[in-house]
């Protein structure tokens, strides 16, 4: 019995290969270890860990943000409860419905501007770690450092932005719709159509913004291809929704986190969803690294020629 498990042992430690050396990453058996050996180097966890402390903390500064915005674009509070109680697990939106109240009845313009501050600073030190991730994924050095504080300031305007887009358009999509067709005088029998694209469009702005993250953040000379990052951009996309989705319906139903840590149960269960959104975000940047680096070997060794002896 003994021996039969130090062969399982065995058998998994050839699989999984100690360095990059013993990998032929243009298998897909090589391909699998390279991915598993990144994620190792990486150290998604602790990784993972840092972006949910990171992104707790612009939390509930966006929060406030959002919520001190709203009422400037005159929408009702109802309308905001009945979103947000949709996408959100019930600890969750337990834990900030009374400060949606607090603050969607207090229309304050120093309020909006701390939220933001709040917002872009916190969430901007979590964009940070996550590209200094992306760039060990490719085993590049980071941009300088005034470089990289511009573009991690850039990608959380982005995030921001898409937020606030992902949250109006489902709300205020009919209204938009409507304002677009009497504009433009378009035929109302479109309007069917505008009413999938507003429920489409935030997914693709998502995957839009990963795709440039991913293109954009390793400091790779010459820069990668754009369609190299398209596979694990469509990954930390799908991934992404799968996870919030899938997330809010096994807390509705099978995770009682009230019931067994009280009030602080909904903090728990938003930082569970933030940990494994930053893991996502990272194992989208290792999965486009191992394939870019298979796509190089590969032609690396179709261009590599024989020498001929005459």
């Amino acid at each position: 019995m003994a021996q039969k498990k130090q062969g399982v042992v065995a058998n998994v430690m050839t699989f999984v290969a100690p360095n990059e050396a013993d990998i032929d990453i243009t298998t897909w058996k090589g391909t699998l270890q390279d991915f598993i050996l990144r994620i190792k180097n990486v150290d998604i966890g602790s990784l993972g860990a840092q972006l949910a402390y990171f992104f707790l903390l612009s939390f509930f500064p966006l929060l406030i943000f959002l919520v001190t915005l709203l009422p400037y674009l005159n929408l009702k509070q109802e309308d905001v409860y009945n979103f947000l109680d949709d996408f959100m697990p019930a600890e969750v939106y337990s834990l900030i419905e009374g400060i949606l109240g607090d603050v969607l009845t207090n229309q304050s313009g120093g309020l909006l501007s701390i939220g933001i501050l709040g917002t872009i600073w916190s969430a901007s030190k979590g964009v940070d770690a996550l590209m200094k991730a992306l760039n060990k994924a490719y085993d590049v050095d980071p941009k300088s450092g005034i470089m990289n504080r511009v573009w991690s300031l850039i990608f959380t305007v982005a995030f921001v932005a898409l937020i606030l887009v992902a949250l109006v358009l489902p709300i205020f999509g009919q209204q938009i719709g409507e304002f677009v067709f009497a504009f433009f005088n378009i035929e109302s029998n479109l309007k069917p159509i505008w009413t999938t694209v507003r429920f489409i469009l935030p997914f693709a702005l998502i995957f839009i913004v990963m795709v440039l993250m991913y293109w954009i953040v390793p400091n790779m000379n010459p820069r990668i291809r754009v369609t190299s990052v398209l596979f694990g951009a469509a990954f930390s996309t799908i991934a992404w929704f799968v996870l919030t989705y899938g997330f809010s319906i096994y807390i509705s139903n099978f995770g009682n986190y009230s019931a067994t840590y009280g009030s602080i149960g909904g903090v728990i269960v938003l930082m569970l969803w933030l940990y494994f959104t930053g893991m996502i975000l990272i194992i989208g940047g290792i999965l486009n690294a191992t394939m870019q680096r298979r796509k190089d070997t590969i032609e690396v060794r179709k261009n590599t020629k024989s020498p001929t002896f005459f």
